[in-house]
């Protein structure tokens, strides 16, 4: 009987975020964001907000433990949402949780009613703009030093979601 590798995939268990999991959430943000992390008060803001949906994962091996988070903002029938925010652990990364996150968010930002998903990712981060170009996202603008202290520039990019089609017989 041979062991399982390091590349069997996890069959990640995603929930909505509460309250009860604003530490395990700030935990993430912090070590993973270290000099531009959210407050706590700015998380605590979106996790109660109506306009917001986001989701904590973790792995049935490990229930306790949070792997990861992602966060949503995409007001009912706007034609716009934004992903606020996205982080995994270390050890759960390249391993499709991020990848998930993103498209069960994306997916709820369509049955909002959304037409467009928009996210800033840091210019130092190739690992996340790979991931949101493989996603169909497309880079639209910089903002220049838009994180701070670091002062490193912001690329915004959009995703344009697909309209059901209206014709008759489609």
């Amino acid at each position: 009987m041979t062991e399982p590798s390091a590349s069997v995939a996890t069959a990640w268990q995603l929930r909505p975020a509460t309250m009860a999991d604003l530490d395990a959430i700030m935990a993430i943000e912090t070590g993973t964001f270290t000099s531009d992390a959210w407050s706590k008060a700015s998380m605590r803001a979106e996790l109660a907000s109506p306009h917001a949906r986001y989701l904590v994962a973790v792995d049935p091996a490990v229930p306790d433990e949070v792997a990861g988070y992602a966060g949503l903002l995409a007001p009912r029938a706007s034609a716009q949402a934004d992903i606020q925010t996205i982080a995994v652990i270390e050890s759960a990364r390249r391993r499709g949780l991020g990848r998930l996150l993103m498209a069960t968010l994306i997916d709820e930002a369509a049955a909002r009613g959304a037409g467009e998903v928009f996210l800033e990712v840091r210019a130092d981060n190739p690992g996340a703009q790979a991931l949101y170009l493989s996603l169909g996202f497309e880079q639209l603008a910089v903002r220049p030093k838009y994180y701070q202290p670091d002062g490193v520039d912001a690329l915004i990019m959009r995703l344009t979601l697909a309209r059901p089609s209206m014709a008759v017989g489609a």
